[in-house]
């Protein structure tokens, strides 16, 4: 007896060190999670970010990555960068291009190059892999051409992929991105991804592994954990201001609204509208490279057609602004590709709208505005009555017009007579009328 425990034990010992050494051979199976990523439109910093973090709480699960992409491209960031951490994730990365009709250029088509595994859409395109960016100015401090060609050839022999046999310069359909190896699968949906992945073995820089990614369908089967995830919705926001067309809108509204308030007595919904949409506007140019010229003119249009509405009339001013106004907006993002350069037809109908916003529509309210002015001010010192509560403001009935009071000697009920004391821009200054002291009524006299 005392024999054989040695004997077992060194059994155990043995079956132990076997097992561990046919683990390490063969590929271990990816845990049960994936993690779907979207990323949709230009990478901007923001999605980006959004990306490496995404990336980050994978390897930290051991989660499976599927990046549902649409993008033509990064704006104004490290594609090359970009595309290194995908192929260097210690967990796999799915690229999949979908659903239908979603595309990858640029830097897009070069993250599906970098993946452990490249998947489309039936319906979706992929290409041109050049510009990578969608910043023609940084487009210089890229690799281009047989550079790009060589690094994707690389990826593909370290991670055992098929060598990629295309290269597109132009837009090419699903089923030429699977002859020519740039995707290795055709899937229509993600649940569908999953189910046709599962099983493949794919090499990440952690080694390889095998996906467990298929959906469970029967209580037999054991489950799979499938989160989605997006940018959050300040991400979403950001990400949204950050493209040419946005930026340019939220500047015009911006400023459209803080002119709005110059012919105003007071500061209301418009302006802090205009501030809020004005430095949604500033961000996006913190993110997109601009022209300052074409700024400059953009904005200086915008005040040369305000000055005009503030001399009351529609003028040289006007026109000389709507000029620089037009000549602004074409400047101003012209060094961007054309995929996402401000529309002409955006630039002539939100051209059109400001020369009747600002030569006809805030004229004719500043004039307007004059008008009641002047007639309230031939008010003051008149009696009226007020037809609600004021605390402090209310209605007031004066020279047959209903009007707007304001009381600065504390509530006045409903009914009481006021005096027009002042006006403050559009609304009377009242305070009640004191009631006149009435005679006393003459003493009868005493008969004799």
């Amino acid at each position: 007896m005392r024999r054989l425990v040695p004997s077992v034990l060194l059994a155990v010992l043995a079956l132990t060190l076997l097992s561990g050494s046919a683990s390490a051979q063969s590929p271990s199976p990816a845990g049960g999670s994936v993690l779907v990523v979207k990323v949709d439109g230009s990478i901007d910093a923001t999605q980006a970010g959004y990306l490496r973090d995404a990336l980050g709480e994978a390897e930290a699960d051991g989660s499976t990555v599927v990046v549902q992409l649409d993008s033509a491209g990064t704006l104004d960031e490290d594609a090359l960068g970009l595309a290194e951490r995908i192929h260097d994730a210690r967990v796999p990365v799915i690229v999949w291009v979908g659903p239908s009709p979603a595309k990858a250029r640029g830097a897009g088509l070069l993250l599906m190059y970098a993946a452990s595994l490249a998947a489309v859409a039936p319906g979706a395109g992929v290409g041109p892999l050049e510009p990578l960016d969608l910043v023609d100015a940084r487009n210089e401090a890229f690799p281009t051409g047989s550079e790009l060609e060589d690094l994707a050839t690389g990826w593909a022999e370290e991670r055992g992929r098929a060598t990629p046999l295309a290269f597109p310069e132009g837009p090419v359909p699903a089923q030429d991105a699977l002859v020519g190896n740039i995707a290795q699968v055709a899937a229509v949906s993600v649940t569908g991804l999953l189910a046709e992945v599962d099983g493949t073995t794919v090499t990440t820089a952690a080694g390889e592994v095998t996906l467990r990614t298929r959906i469970a369908e029967r209580e037999t089967e054991e489950p799979v954990d499938v989160r989605f995830t997006s940018p959050g919705p300040v991400d979403r926001v950001l990400h949204a201001a950050a493209s040419p067309a946005a930026i340019y809108v939220l500047l015009v509204l911006g400023l459209a609204g803080l002119a709005f308030e110059l012919t105003q007595p007071g500061f209301g919904f418009a302006g802090f509208a205009g501030l809020a949409t004005g430095a949604l506007g500033v961000f996006g140019l913190t993110v997109v490279p601009f022209s300052w010229l074409g700024l400059l003119l953009l904005v200086g249009g915008i005040g040369l057609m305000v000055a005009d509405v503030l001399v009351r009339r529609l003028g040289v001013l006007t026109f000389a602004g709507l000029g620089a106004f037009v000549a602004g907006s074409f400047l101003t993002f012209q060094g961007v590709s054309d995929l996402i350069r401000v529309s002409p037809w955006l630039i002539g109908f939100t051209s059109l709208a400001s020369f009747l916003y600002y030569g006809f529509g805030l004229t004719v309210a500043v004039q307007s505005r004059e008008r009641i002015t002047s007639t309230q001010k031939g008010l003051v010192g008149l009696v009226g009555e007020t037809r609600g509560e004021l605390d402090p403001e209310g209605p007031v009935f004066v020279k047959g017009t209903l009007w707007r009071g304001r009381s600065h000697a504390g509530a006045i009920p409903t009914g009481t007579r006021i005096r027009v004391r002042g006006v403050d821009g559009l609304i009377l200054r009242v305070e009640p009328e004191p009631e006149a002291p009435r005679e006393p009524s003459p003493t009868p006299l005493q008969g004799s």
